[in-house]
C-alpha cells in the first residue's frame, strides 16, 4: 500500500469520530429547528437534512475537534454532550416561534371559539382552531421568509462558541433559556393583547346587560356576537400580528448563541 493510502487509513478513525460528534449536535438541533424539524415531515427527510448539514459543516469545524478518546466511556460522554448542546440550541430557536400558536390558543379562548369544558372533538382537548391555523402558518413563514438561515448560521457558529465534546456552561445556558421562555411568553401575550382587551370590555358590557335585563339569557345572545366580532377582529389584525411575530423572531434569532 502506498504512503498516501496508509496516511488516509490512519486518519479515518479521527474523521469518523469528528463526523459522529458533529452529527450528534446537528441532528439533535435539526429535529427541533422550526420549518426543518416539523413533526409533519417524514423522519427520513429530517435525517437526510441532518446528514447533509453535517457534511457541509464538518470541514469547517474539523480543526476544532478534540482528540479521539482512548475509551468508550469518553466517546459516549462527548457524544451525549453534543446531543445536549444541539437540543438546547434547537429548543431556543423553537421557543420564540411557538409564541405564535400559543397566542392563537389565547385568542381562541378570548373570542369564544374554544372552551375548557367543551373540547373540540376533531382537534383534541389541547388544540383550538386559531391555534392550529397559526401553528401551521409558523413553519411556512419561517421557510418562505428565510428565517431558518440565521438558525443554521447559529448552529454552525455554536462549534466555536461551545467546543465540540465540551459540556454546556450550565449557568449561562440556564440564564439564556429562562430569558428565552420569558421573551416567548411576553410575545404571545403581546400578540393576543387586542383580543384580551376586547374580551374584557365585552364581558364587562355583558355583566351590565345582565343586571339591566335580568330575564335575558345573556349567554345565548352574546356568544354568536362574540364569535362573529372576534373573527372580524382577527381578520382585520392577522396581517399585523404575523408581521409583528416575524420581526420578533428575526430579532431573537439575531442574538442566538453562536452568532456575531
Amino acid at each position: 500500500m502506498s504512503a498516501d493510502g496508509s496516511a488516509l487509513l490512519a486518519e479515518l478513525p479521527g474523521w469518523a469520530f469528528a463526523f459522529v460528534l458533529v452529527l450528534g449536535r446537528v441532528g439533535a438541533c435539526v429535529m427541533l429547528l422550526p420549518g426543518l424539524g416539523e413533526a409533519e415531515l417524514p423522519a427520513m427527510v429530517r435525517a437526510g437534512l441532518a446528514l447533509c448539514i453535517t457534511v457541509l459543516v464538518l470541514p469547517g469545524v474539523a480543526p476544532l475537534m478534540p482528540a479521539v478518546p482512548g475509551d468508550v466511556a469518553g466517546t459516549a460522554g462527548m457524544l451525549i454532550a453534543e446531543i445536549v448542546t444541539g437540543l438546547w440550541l434547537g429548543w431556543l430557536t423553537r421557543l420564540v416561534v411557538q409564541a405564535l400558536p400559543v397566542a392563537g390558543q389565547i385568542i381562541s379562548f378570548m373570542i369564544g371559539l374554544s372552551n375548557v369544558l367543551q373540547p373540540d372533538a376533531e382537534l383534541g382537548a389541547q388544540a383550538t382552531a386559531v391555534g392550529t391555523m397559526l401553528a401551521l402558518a409558523a413553519p411556512v413563514i419561517v421557510l418562505v421568509s428565510g428565517l431558518y438561515v440565521p438558525a443554521l448560521s447559529a448552529l454552525d457558529g455554536s462549534f466555536r462558541f461551545i467546543a465540540p465534546g465540551a459540556l454546556l456552561p450550565m449557568e449561562d445556558a440556564t440564564r439564556t433559556a429562562l430569558g428565552a421562555v420569558a421573551q416567548a411568553f411576553a410575545l404571545s401575550v403581546r400578540l393576543a393583547a387586542p383580543f384580551m382587551l376586547a374580551s374584557v370590555v365585552w364581558q364587562g358590557s355583558l355583566g351590565l346587560l345582565a343586571r339591566l335585563v335580568p330575564r335575558l339569557h345573556v349567554y345565548f345572545v352574546a356568544m354568536p356576537a362574540q364569535i362573529l366580532g372576534g373573527l372580524t377582529l382577527l381578520a382585520a389584525l392577522i396581517a399585523v400580528l404575523l408581521d409583528d411575530w416575524q420581526q420578533a423572531v428575526r430579532a431573537a434569532y439575531a442574538v442566538l448563541p453562536g452568532l456575531g
